[in-house]
């Protein structure tokens, strides 16, 4: 049996530009739609972000601005302060080094494993940082698997600085190298190829063409890597021990502080982390801007 025939009625160019406007408009919202849509994320946005923004700040200075600067003028919160910058310092470089390493070989390559190299990076996205530091723990603590060597070396990793250093590098590791394999994938291998067959060696390749191409991704990714590092508290509070003055980052100083019940220098701390994000934010949003940017003039010219 047949189908019935549909009522097309498209059958020139003239009858094309008539159905136009409809379907055009078929596809749109409706103004209250699109306000109430607008609306709605504005809505939330204010009690999920601005509101507790606005509250930090409010309290940090609810004392006025020398209570205010008074809570940054103690040991224990510059020592806070070398201690996050110092785990951050080798965290940072460590992943930067890591992420092109292992993209490179995601991107450029085909290898056995490759496939579980990828789902080992995305692996501190999935496990929380709190079992993270407590697998430091079942390596490195006294009851461990090798805290009796560690010991009997008279090495300390759990309650130390080694501990912080490792337990920021394992959650800010795939910062990097998520922001870069994407990327390489998407540029194929045959600049590289071209310039090796100029004449260039590896070095040569990955400075000059590799890197030159993924400079904007690779900044994005360490921007981000740097601002987990600095804010990160659940695997650091498991392996620093909360010594304060030698094992607290800003965080956990902030959570000292709190516990305390001194709020005001709590807050204030916090106001300090949350302008270094807000710093943060506005370098990302410049670099996604720029990488746009590149993007479209990298289509015209194409």
């Amino acid at each position: 049996m047949d189908a019935p025939a549909l009522p097309v009625t498209l059958e020139s160019p003239e009858s094309w530009q008539v159905a136009g406007p409809r379907l055009r408009t078929a596809t749109e919202e409706s103004t209250w739609v699109r306000w109430l849509l607008v609306g709605s994320t504005l809505l939330f946005l204010t009690l999920v972000l601005f509101v507790p923004l606005a509250a930090i700040f409010a309290e940090a200075l609810r004392k006025g601005w020398e209570a205010y600067f008074a809570s940054f003028d103690n040991a224990n919160f510059w020592a806070a302060v070398r201690l996050t910058f110092l785990a951050t310092g080798i965290s940072v470089p460590a992943n930067l080094i890591f992420g092109v390493a292992a993209s490179w070989a995601i991107a450029k390559f085909d290898f056995r494993g490759k496939s579980l190299l990828i789902t080992l990076i995305d692996l501190p996205f999935a496990v929380s940082p709190v079992v993270s530091g407590l697998i430091y723990v079942l390596l490195f603590g006294m009851t461990g698997w090798l805290g009796p060597w560690l010991a009997t070396n008279d090495i300390q990793i759990i309650f130390a600085v080694p501990g912080i250093v490792l337990a920021t590098i394992f959650v800010t590791f795939p910062f990097v190298a998520r922001e870069l394999i994407p990327l390489m994938q998407e540029q194929g291998s045959e600049e590289e190829q071209a310039a090796i067959s100029l004449g260039a060696n590896g070095w040569q390749t990955f400075f000059r063409v590799t890197l030159p191409n993924v400079k904007w991704a690779l900044l994005y990714g360490v921007i981000l890597s740097t601002a987990r590092a600095m804010g990160e508290f659940g695997a650091v509070s498991v392996v620093s021990g909360h010594i304060r003055g030698k094992t607290n980052t800003l965080p956990l100083h902030i959570e000292v502080l709190y516990n305390e019940y001194n709020f005001v220098a709590a807050f204030a701390v916090a106001s300090l982390l949350t302008l270094l994000a807000l710093v943060t934010l506005v370098l990302k949003t410049t670099l996604e801007w720029r990488i746009q940017r590149d993007l479209e003039e990298a289509s015209r010219s194409v």
